[in-house]
């Protein structure tokens, strides 16, 4: 009896098993084949936007693309012109500390070399002194032996000296031939820097008599694309000056954190609300972002430990902003922030999770969200842009 209970109860132990094993395949089964219908459907919406975008770029008229592309290229004449004055600024100051480093070097060779000649002349009016000499006048072996090797020890002191002298004088010759390369080449940057500001000037002269013809609503896109530019300017400016300014806290980020980059690194930045725009607006127009449609007030935190690297409360673009940079060489954009709730600041360290500021609907923002934007080295920003790939902005739905 007790042996056909046992039987019995394996029985339907093994079948429950069984049950369970084939229910949690089919629900796998089942979870797989959704997120593989999900991925279809993201990729025939990112087909659809990018048509959408083609058509919208093919209906733009060509006086529009032409102030398009002059405001690209106004954009590249300033940065180069900028790029030329930071290069003129160094080599004026690198000038001015090798002139008073050759004036000083002047000194001392003035001051060694009137040295020298006076030792010289000590040693020709006192004429040669043999071994004969110093023997004979000497009053013992033990004062001959001092003689003798005060001698040699003048001996290699005025050696030493001309040795020193000469030196001193090469060290002049060359960096005056370095100053002189210095100055030439500060003229070459000043003749550039003049020549790309005649070119910017025409080239803004000939964007605004194209500006004349646009229509209302090409003017307002223009006007858009003009504050979007200066704006990321400033911004690209901000995190240069950064990666200069807090490399130590940089440095240290990159040697103590985690440097893994893919799925999970990333936090959701602000909690609620839903996803109301991906890598592509409705529209067709590539977005590079995700916007997270939160209430204005809502918490916003660190997607990972980090190092803040700008911050601001801009009246267009991307609004109250913040950039972090991670260890793994990424950073993350936050924007449209409340105006002036930032709680963190540049070269500050952050911590995963940690309130960096509040959700808005600042700058350019047609209703309250958060706008998370991430991007890979060299951080750099166009709007001409039509995906992944384009500029240094990448998905951020890879990291989360």
């Amino acid at each position: 009896m007790k042996k056909t209970l046992a039987k019995i109860l394996g029985i339907v132990i093994s079948l429950v098993l069984i049950t369970h094993s084939l229910s949690y395949t089919v629900f796998a089964i089942e979870e797989t084949r959704e997120l593989e219908n999900e991925k279809s459907k993201n990729n025939e919406e990112i087909e659809e936007a990018k048509k959408k975008q083609e058509q919208l770029e093919a209906e733009k008229s060509e006086t529009m693309k032409a102030v398009e592309s002059l405001i690209t290229q106004i954009s590249e004449a300033e940065s180069e012109i900028e790029l030329l004055q930071t290069k003129i600024t160094d080599l004026q100051a690198q000038i001015k500390t090798k002139e008073r480093d050759i004036e000083q070097k002047q000194i001392e060779y003035n001051e060694q070399q009137k040295l020298l000649e006076a030792r010289l002349v000590a040693i020709y009016k006192s004429g040669d002194m043999s071994y004969l000499d110093i023997l004979l006048t000497s009053s013992s072996f033990t004062d001959f032996l001092s003689k003798y090797y005060s001698a040699s020890e003048l001996i290699e002191y005025d050696k030493e000296l001309i040795k020193v002298t000469q030196e001193q004088k090469q060290q002049i010759e060359n960096e005056k031939v370095e100053l002189e390369n210095n100055k030439k080449d500060l003229d070459t940057a000043l003749a550039q820097s003049e020549q790309k500001s005649l070119t910017l000037t025409s080239l803004k002269r000939e964007k605004e008599n194209y500006v004349t013809q646009l229509t209302a609503e090409e003017k307002e896109l223009q006007k858009e694309i003009e504050e979007l530019e200066a704006d990321n300017k400033r911004i690209q400016n901000a995190i240069e000056e950064a990666e200069r300014k807090y490399a130590d806290q940089i440095k240290d980020l990159e040697e103590n954190g985690d440097t893994s980059a893919g799925s999970g690194y990333f936090i959701r930045p602000v909690s609620g609300g839903y996803i109301s725009a991906r890598a592509y607006y409705s529209s067709g127009k590539f977005h590079g972002a995700i916007d997270y449609a939160v209430s204005t007030g809502t918490t916003v935190v660190a997607a990972a430990d980090g190092v803040v690297m700008s911050t601001a409360n801009l009246s267009t673009s991307y609004g109250t902003y913040v950039v972090i940079r991670h260890a793994n060489g990424l950073q993350t954009y936050y924007c449209h922030g409340t105006y002036g709730s930032i709680t963190v600041k540049p070269g500050q360290k952050v911590s995963q999770g940690e309130k960096i500021m509040l959700s808005g609907n600042t700058g350019n923002s047609e209703g309250p969200h958060l706008h998370f934007e991430v991007r890979k080295s060299p951080y750099s920003y166009s709007y001409k842009a039509k995906a992944y790939g384009d500029d240094s902005r990448v998905n951020p739905e890879n990291y989360l």
